[in-house]
């Protein structure tokens, strides 16, 4: 039996910090949606799911307000 070599892939993440701004960024924009909702199952649901995409609102908002 022969020598058998071993390659191993090294990754390196350098976005962490960013990670961390986006998900207390999501846990912020729960909170949010779910304190203006009215409570129901279903509207905590949608208010959960607003918080996913809540920068869409943003981008959105911001280009209606620059008349684009």
């Amino acid at each position: 039996m022969g020598h058998e070599k071993c390659s191993h892939k090294t990754t390196k993440v350098s976005d962490g910090s960013w990670g961390a701004f986006h998900f207390l960024s999501f846990i912020g924009a729960a909170i949010y949606f779910i304190s203006i909702s009215g409570g129901g199952f279903w509207a905590v649901i949608l208010a959960v799911l607003k918080a996913m995409v809540w920068p869409a609102y943003v981008v959105y908002h911001v280009l209606v307000l620059l008349g684009a």
